[in-house]
């Protein structure tokens, strides 16, 4: 078979294969999905706003004059290739990453001003990585409580009442006095989300959640985050996940060589205006 008809059935068979899966997401949860309605309104104040931003690593501009913003109730993804920008952009939310120029402004806090206290702001900004960083030697409801205790300085008996209602909230309210080894992986990772909870923040950020975790326990990681999307949780997500980006989200935020190369609905998967979008959206991601 010639190379170029085989490129072609290859991408025709991904885009078949993504629209399949766009499906099944949608059956585990349709109901939900359906009765999503926006609840976030741009007459209020962004809790997040990117304005002309950079970053470099030495000599390696990473991002470049960046402008964003994330509203209260609204769920965006980043998408785009490897090397994109899309994890530091994430971090710059919460302080992991500093930014060289522009204006960032994350729950009324201004980062780019010298001296802004982290501290608060990731009393406000949850963050969920790839890798669970549960501590091993740690209950399920030890892992979840141990910020609020220590940072928020809550009682323990206010703290034994939180971590059974985050639990709830992630189905895992029977591993509450369980080791992380004796969790699946997709299980640690919901028990990282509750941690995140625990801290009631304004905004959680996901790093790539999924990327460590095989399609079955993707897929209870992933009803967790809709169903966080559905009870109107901000939220600011790095994702591969392109069929669960498109059922979840209410802006997607497309990202090459270190720009925003395109943005809009979640139909922009379905129909991109930019060649680059259309060649990320054939290529399988």
């Amino acid at each position: 078979m010639p190379i170029k008809i085989l490129k072609q059935w290859e991408n025709s068979f991904i885009r078949e294969s993504v629209v399949e899966t766009e499906r099944s997401y949608r059956s585990v949860n349709q109901s939900q999905v359906n009765e999503r309605e926006p609840v976030y309104v741009r007459n209020k104040s962004p809790l997040v706003r990117f304005e002309n931003v950079r970053k470099s690593f030495g000599a390696i501009e990473v991002l470049k004059d960046i402008s964003l913003e994330v509203y209260p109730g609204q769920v965006v993804s980043l998408i785009g290739r490897s090397g994109s920008g899309k994890s530091t952009a994430l971090r710059c939310v919460n302080g992991l990453e500093q930014i060289d120029a522009g204006r960032l402004n994350v729950c009324g806090k201004n980062l780019h001003d010298k001296g802004v206290d982290l501290r608060a702001l990731r009393k406000e900004v949850g963050i969920v990585f790839q890798s669970y960083n549960l501590f091993p030697h740690l209950t399920v409801a030890q892992n979840v409580t141990l910020a609020p205790l220590k940072v928020l300085r809550i009682p323990a008996a206010e703290a034994e009442n939180l971590a059974s209602e985050v639990l709830g909230q992630v189905g895992l309210l029977d591993k509450i006095h369980e080791y992380p080894e004796q969790l699946s992986g997709g299980q640690q990772q919901r028990v990282a989300i509750a941690r995140s909870l625990a801290m009631r923040p304004r905004l959680i950020l996901f790093d790539e959640v999924t990327s460590a975790l095989d399609p079955e326990l993707t897929g209870e990681v992933l009803r967790v985050i809709e169903k966080l999307a559905s009870g109107g949780m901000t939220m600011l997500l790095v994702t591969h996940e392109m069929a669960f980006a498109r059922s979840v989200s209410d802006q997607i935020v497309f990202m090459h060589h270190g720009k925003i190369w395109e943005r809009g609905a979640p139909d922009i998967l379905a129909d991109p205006n930019t060649p680059e979008l259309r060649q990320f959206v054939g290529s399988g991601f």
